[in-house]
C-alpha cells in the first residue's frame, strides 16, 4: 500500500488513550497493516503502532531480523497485536537504550520488565498469548506503550541519561540513528 509519515513527539494524537478494535479481518483493517508493515520496514523499525500514523486504534505490529538499527538485537518474529494485555511475570527489570520512530535522532536509558506475557489477537482475530523475555519483552512494553499516549522519553528516570544520538554514541554509524 503505502509508506506512511510518522507522528512526531509533540503531536496530540500520540497522548492519546487508542480505541480498541471491533472488527477483525476487514479489508480497512488489512490496508492499515500493510501500510504499517511498509512504514516500519522503510525506516528499520523494531515496531511501530498505529498511533504513531495517525490512526488512533489498538494495533501494534513488530519483529526484528537482521535489523540495521539493532545490530545485536535477538531475533523477534514477526507479530501484529490487537487489543493487548501485558502481564510482568516477575519484578525484575532491566535498563537499556530506547529509540523511537517518533523521536528521531534520540536514546534514552529505559527500565522495563525483563518477562512478559502479553495477551492479544492476531488480524483475523485469533487470540496470541505469548510469554517472552529480554529484547522481545522491552519491543513489546514499547510498542503497547503507544496505545496509552505513553512515548518513551516519559519513562527515563534520569534525563542525564537521554539525548542526542551522536552525543551519546559518537563512533556509531549514523545510517543506525533513529
Amino acid at each position: 500500500m503505502a509508506v506512511r509519515q510518522v507522528l512526531k513527539m509533540g503531536d496530540p494524537l500520540l497522548w492519546q488513550e487508542a480505541q480498541p478494535v471491533t472488527e477483525f479481518d476487514t479489508p480497512v483493517l488489512h490496508d492499515l497493516l500493510t501500510d504499517m508493515r511498509d512504514t516500519m520496514a522503510e525506516l528499520n523499525g523494531a515496531g511501530l503502532a498505529a498511533p504513531q500514523i495517525g490512526v488512533s486504534l489498538q494495533v501494534v505490529i513488530f519483529g526484528v531480523q537482521d535489523n540495521p538499527r539493532y545490530p545485536d538485537a535477538e531475533v523477534v518474529p514477526e507479530t501484529v497485536l490487537i487489543n493487548p494485555r501485558l502481564s510482568a511475570l516477575s519484578d525484575l527489570q532491566d535498563e537499556a537504550w530506547e529509540g523511537c520512530l517518533s523521536v528521531p535522532g534520540m536514546r534514552g536509558l529505559v527500565s522495563r520488565y525483563l518477562h512478559l506475557r502479553y495477551q492479544g489477537y492476531d488480524a483475523c482475530g485469533q487470540v496470541i498469548d505469548r510469554s517472552v523475555s529480554g529484547f522481545h519483552a522491552r519491543v513489546v512494553q514499547h510498542e503497547v506503550d503507544h496505545l496509552y499516549g505513553v512515548l518513551y522519553p516519559m519513562r527515563i528516570r534520569d534525563l542525564r541519561n537521554f539525548g542526542y544520538n551522536e552525543v551519546l554514541f559518537p563512533d556509531r554509524p549514523p545510517e543506525i540513528d533513529d
